[in-house]
């Protein structure tokens, strides 16, 4: 009697989707809506001397960003990938690195004024409110904001932009304490949502698939068409989290070049440099999301 093969699949299917499980981040993250907020950053439990956390996405290649494997010193697809595009003098090559580069965000863990009983949670933003924070730090004026005794609240404006919000932040004039209650301070103080740990982490071998599916759309619809019949195993290694591909992929033309060669095919050239025509993972040691 021979292995069940069924069952085997129906395994397979099951451990990619609990993997790809989207994680419910409604209790770990503020998002500002348009308007005026008042809040405070509070000191991080895990980091006391530093309050901001910086990790690195990759956005726009997959249905959902996807928090690089280098955040945690771990080999990660899309890096090396860009690695290696950077090594050639092709502005082509230079364009897409650009495009595929892992980009930033900073966490701060807050409180809301207002919404205190949702205890500590992490606002996530970009370089410049980065800049306007250390620049406060620093000013003689201001200082440790963060301070449980003598910090300061700040008022936050979010309105609508053209094509973004834009956001604005100010240090109220007046000290004031996190609490005046000490117990919520040492619960906030301690209980914290660890910016590591609060996005899904995705393997090494899934982060390549949405890579290679970014790269070449049109293979992987032949793919996804051809195998409507397959295992729902198989056909989720090309949707998963990454969903149908992106329309920036249609930034790429399909002019050929002096070779012969289209950008596309150039492209995917590149791709097989780097991890073989046969697509196989060397030393990924399973590297998670």
């Amino acid at each position: 009697m021979g292995m069940d093969l069924n069952a085997i699949k129906q395994k397979m299917a099951a451990s990619e989707a609990n993997q790809r499980e989207k994680v419910d981040r409604s209790g770990f993250f503020w998002n500002p809506s348009i308007g005026t907020h008042q809040i405070r950053i509070v000191p991080s439990v895990y980091n006391p001397s530093m309050p901001f956390t910086e990790l690195f996405f990759h956005y726009n290649i997959g249905k959902y960003p996807m928090i690089a494997l280098s955040n945690f010193g771990e080999q990660d697809p899309i890096v090396e990938f860009v690695a290696e595009l950077k090594k050639t003098s092709d502005k082509d090559n230079w364009s897409l690195a650009g495009k595929l580069s892992p980009k930033m965000r900073v966490f701060a863990p807050v409180i809301v004024r207002g919404e205190e009983d949702k205890g500590v949670r992490l606002w996530g933003f970009g370089k410049q409110i980065q800049k306007t924070l250390f620049s406060l730090a620093v000013d003689e004026e201001i200082g440790d904001f963060t301070d449980i005794i003598n910090g300061r609240d700040f008022t936050l404006e979010k309105v609508a932009g053209n094509p973004y919000p834009e956001t604005t932040l100010r240090p109220r004039m007046k000290e004031s304490p996190l609490s005046e209650d000490s117990a919520l301070v040492e619960l906030w103080t301690k209980t914290q949502p660890k910016p590591m740990e609060s996005f899904s982490k995705y393997d090494y071998d899934f982060i390549k698939k949405q890579l290679q599916t970014w790269l070449n759309p049109e293979e992987a619809e032949e793919s996804s068409t051809t195998g409507q019949s397959a295992t729902a195993g198989s056909s989720s290694s090309t949707n998963g989290v990454g969903g149908t591909p992106q329309s920036s992929t249609k930034n790429f033309s399909l002019e050929t070049h002096s070779s012969g060669e289209t950008k596309a095919e150039k492209t995917m050239s590149a791709f097989d440099d780097v991890f073989g025509s046969n697509n196989s993972t060397e030393g990924s040691d399973d590297l998670p999301f």
